[in-house]
């Protein structure tokens, strides 16, 4: 049997939108058709974005409590073709439109574990509707998960996770997401820094969510009284606290707002070290953008950072809460930088979407058999 070629994607987050899933997503997309057919994606009509040829973008309404995010409705869009393959990438009204789909064609159905979908009710309802909450939504997530017939999960942690918390009788492998080495890659920063205004000491930064669950508080307190510069790029709902904050710690904070894709490579070349203090992701893709361009990372000892940064060689990892430690961590890796930075580069081709797409390739064929 020929190797596996036509995939049908369906999610419920896309392109306007950037996050880790959106991100994932799209490359695969772009990667999938190099290396191997098509993709297929299926999503939620969004304002600002005009679908390609095999993007499929579904009527939609607005997202109860994300005013940000689109509700598609669970339609099968004309002229979508039967793949080889359906990948759901989010449990919702696209994603089980994609396992409907994939049954009435009867094609296997992957899915993937992307986030922590839980972890976040505490920012929107009554702290008494909140263990409720949680447990209808991991009873909803565990009967969609065992409507597929594979579960992909990026990191050992997240597979963890899903089958002790959720749940689901589904097999689950891990393969990473990847990220585009071809573009995060060491650079000359010197530009960025200047335009930037920057400066040449120790350089300490973080890009991406400014929420709550992203812990960027902890990351203000680590440089309260020390000479390094602190930079956060990104937005969100967190941002005018975290701003605030800073503004009573003894340290040069400084916040760039959020920056446009070209400009990421530079930005984390220009850092001595990432820091990373959430203890909420399932892989943490900026971490891994951030070793690609060789820059090593300092990162809560939870969640999917526990495989993601890899202790000794891509930087280190601290216990939660542990202010000193994590002080003691950036130290270290300040100490330690020149071979923490080699290591980093020899990591690279272990990061590339490319080396994903061959293990997810081999998946996809073994379902198909």
């Amino acid at each position: 049997m020929a190797g596996t070629q036509s995939v049908a994607a369906f999610t419920d987050l896309y392109l306007p939108t950037v996050n880790g899933v959106t991100y994932t997503v799209a490359l695969w997309r772009a990667r999938w058709a190099r290396r191997r057919g098509s993709m297929a994606v299926v999503f939620p009509e969004m304002e600002g974005y005009d679908p390609d040829d095999g993007e499929y973008a579904v009527p939609s309404v607005g997202a109860p409590l994300y005013p940000q995010y689109r509700l598609g409705l669970p339609a099968i869009p004309d002229g979508l073709e039967t793949p080889e393959i359906v990948h759901v990438h989010t449990p919702y009204t696209v994603g089980a439109a994609g396992i409907r789909f994939a049954r009435r064609r009867d094609v296997p159905a992957v899915a993937s574990y992307h986030t922590l979908l839980d972890d976040r009710v505490d920012q929107h309802v009554p702290p008494p509707l909140v263990d409720g909450c949680k447990w209808a939504h991991r009873a909803y997530e565990r009967a969609f998960l065992e409507r597929v017939d594979h579960v992909v999960a990026p990191t050992s942690f997240a597979r963890r996770r899903l089958l002790e918390y959720i749940g689901p009788d589904v097999d689950v492998t891990v393969i990473s997401n990847g990220i585009d080495t071809e573009f995060f890659r060491p650079v000359d920063p010197t530009a960025f820094r200047d335009a930037s205004d920057l400066p040449a000491g120790p350089l300490l930064g973080y890009t991406g969510r400014h929420g709550p669950e992203k812990n960027l508080s902890e990351a203000i307190d680590a440089v309260d009284g020390t000479d390094y510069t602190l930079v956060l790029a990104g937005d969100g709902p967190a941002r005018a606290d975290l701003e605030a904050h800073a503004a009573t710690v003894d340290a040069d904070v400084r916040f760039l707002g959020f920056l446009d894709r070209e400009e990421l490579p530079a930005f984390y070349s220009a850092l001595d070290v990432f820091v990373f203090p959430s203890p909420v992701e399932t892989q943490g893709l900026v971490a891994l953008e951030a070793t690609a361009c060789a820059t090593p990372v300092v990162a809560v000892d939870e969640g999917a950072l526990t495989d993601s940064v890899i202790d000794g060689e891509t930087g280190y990892r601290y216990e939660p809460g542990d202010l000193e430690a994590f002080r003691l961590a950036i130290r270290r890796t300040l100490d330690e930088r020149e071979r923490l930075s080699d290591l980093c580069r020899r990591r690279r081709p272990m990061l590339s979407v490319d080396h994903s797409l061959e293990q997810l390739g081999g998946l996809y064929d073994e379902l198909r058999r």
